[in-house]
């Protein structure tokens, strides 16, 4: 995969009914850490606001062995199934519901991180709380 390639997979990540950020994950900025400039090229935020900036369009390092950690607890979560595991076979990674008496398979792909994006993208949509 590209660098291109890892950040799309990113982006398809956050965009999860199923994603947040957890403890220990690693994060990226798809376009690098600039400050916003005005007109005149003077910048136009503060720290504070230029760090809140670059969190809202960070994207998780899909490479990162913690990070996959995370993304695969997210998919338990979202699933509402802890037996939830990965398969690698036949040069592709396959996401395995154990849960049920005969297994199914909910997504598969070429690596292991995008095996899960689509997990989690295909993931039944959380219910509404109670109010």
């Amino acid at each position: 995969m590209t660098e291109q390639d890892w950040i799309d997979l990113g982006k398809r990540a956050v965009a999860c009914a199923g994603w947040r950020w957890m403890p220990g994950m690693r994060a990226g900025l798809p376009d690098g850490a600039h400050w916003p400039l005005d007109e005149g090229g003077n910048g136009v935020l503060s720290l504070l606001e230029h760090w809140q900036v670059c969190w809202a369009e960070a994207v998780p390092d899909l490479t990162d062995p913690a990070t996959i950690g995370c993304l695969l607890a997210l998919v338990r979560e979202a699933w509402g199934c802890p037996e939830i595991g990965v398969c690698l076979f036949d040069q592709a990674a396959h996401i395995y519901d154990g849960h049920t008496e005969d297994g199914r398979w909910i997504a598969g792909e070429d690596t292991e991180a995008a095996a899960l994006v689509a997990a989690l993208e295909a993931a039944p949509e959380p219910e509404a709380a109670d109010d």
